[in-house]
């Protein structure tokens, strides 16, 4: 079994700044890839950002250069740094995983971190 757990999450003001953090734990024995999504009450959750193995990235045209994703691939870690952040990228962001976990295919949602954005 493998967990995801987010952190960093939090109110900022438009414009401001924010990290979000996320750590995969279990029995993994390799991740492909770590992707961050987010999703408003009412609207579908939505890809923000992913970064696959051999590092590309790729990022929805509502955050692409305002936010940057990576991964350390040894610690099982990714993180968002979001940038310039709007009123309109407020939502709950969650984390997800997809790997190989001892042999089983994992595909791991973590539990989410509310982002608002306001002033």
């Amino acid at each position: 079994q493998v967990q995801l757990v987010e952190s960093g999450g939090g109110l900022v003001q438009p414009g401001g700044s924010l990290r979000l953090s996320c750590v995969a734990s279990g029995s993994i024995f390799a991740v492909w890839a770590m992707a961050w999504y987010r999703q408003t009450p009412g609207k579908e959750r939505e890809l923000v950002a992913r970064v696959i193995n051999g590092g590309r990235t790729e990022y929805s045209s509502a955050v692409k250069g305002r936010f940057t994703v990576a991964r350390d691939n040894a610690k099982n870690t990714a993180e968002l740094q979001m940038n310039d952040l709007k009123p309109e990228d407020s939502a709950v962001y969650s984390c997800r995983g997809d790997g190989d976990a001892r042999g089983a295919g994992f595909h791991s949602w973590g539990q989410g971190t509310q982002v608002p954005v306001s002033s």
